[in-house]
């Protein structure tokens, strides 16, 4: 299969003051992720963890959506490249049965997602439309997360016959009952319950979006470094002895017998749905077309 991508810099990277932007840029697929922009991301992360002037990161996406999740169906679908591992798991490419999808997204998504999460600095997530399945994530392992009014989030792929993404934080951002309807419907939740859900820490107009988000880390940026990053250490810690990091690798294990079931019942790992099926499925379960 060829490779098209559409940009060589699926990432940008701007410094101003104390405040670091990673942001994502593949605007025509509404920014899901390959695995070209997955190592881009992280290259652009160690970079502001690397710079003595950044205090904070902020991670965006360029236009309408923050992210509409991996990328399942573009030209720039590159599951079958090798890129230069960041973790020591082998290489994916030529493995055969499950363990191709296993040893990828153990680099890709849940191992790539673990290591952001634990980047010392404090990291915000600025989020306006789309921010689905894969989108969570990179939300997710944010400290803070700033959302737009016209922001939306949901995790469809349950309709895959999935339990949900790879870095399954769902229990841990949402209570027990609302993650189990957030993953059951498969449905968008807006901005405003996700705030009133705990999930999200501030709701701001479209136009003052970015206004807030660096008001915010500016603020934040004034703190002492080492006092920052042994309070996050601190919460993370103790997320993790409630269960998260253990709940997820269960997780991943059921994610990834439901790629092997799918691929046994009908031939396709991901049920024979791509980018284009699953979005006319949410919208026809919402109600839409």
């Amino acid at each position: 299969m060829t490779i098209t991508y559409e940009t060589d810099e699926p990432v940008h990277y701007k410094v101003e003051g104390p405040v670091a932007t990673l942001t994502m840029d593949r605007i025509r697929y509404n920014n899901v992720q390959n695995s070209q922009m997955t190592y881009a991301l992280d290259a652009a992360f160690k970079q502001a963890v690397d710079d003595d002037d950044v205090k904070v990161i902020v991670l965006a996406g360029a236009g309408k959506h923050f992210s509409a999740g991996h990328d399942i169906g573009t030209p720039g679908r590159d599951v079958d490249k090798s890129f230069d591992r960041k973790h020591l798991w082998w290489d994916h490419v030529g493995r055969e049965g499950g363990e191709k999808l296993f040893v990828r997204e153990q680099e890709v998504y849940l191992g790539m997602c673990r290591r952001w999460r634990d980047i010392p600095k404090p990291t915000i997530a600025m989020v306006q439309g789309a921010c689905v399945a894969g989108g969570l994530m990179l939300a997710w392992v944010c400290d803070l997360i700033v959302a737009a009014d016209d922001a939306f989030f949901a995790d469809p792929v349950v309709r895959m016959g999935i339990p949900g993404v790879e870095y399954f934080a769902h229990v841990h951002e949402l209570n027990a009952r609302i993650a189990k309807e957030f993953l059951f419907l498969g449905e968008r939740m807006s901005a405003e319950r996700a705030y009133q859900m705990g999930m999200v820490n501030r709701v701001v107009a479209r136009d003052q979006l970015e206004t807030e988000t660096y008001a915010i880390a500016n603020r934040i940026a004034a703190m002492p470094r080492m006092g920052l990053a042994l309070a996050k250490q601190v919460v993370n810690h103790i997320e993790d002895l409630q269960g998260k990091r253990a709940g997820m690798d269960n997780a991943f294990g059921y994610h990834h017998f439901a790629h092997v079931h799918n691929t046994l019942v009908q031939g396709d790992t991901l049920a024979g749905f791509d980018g284009k099926a699953m979005a006319k499925s949410q919208r026809k379960a919402e109600g839409g077309e």
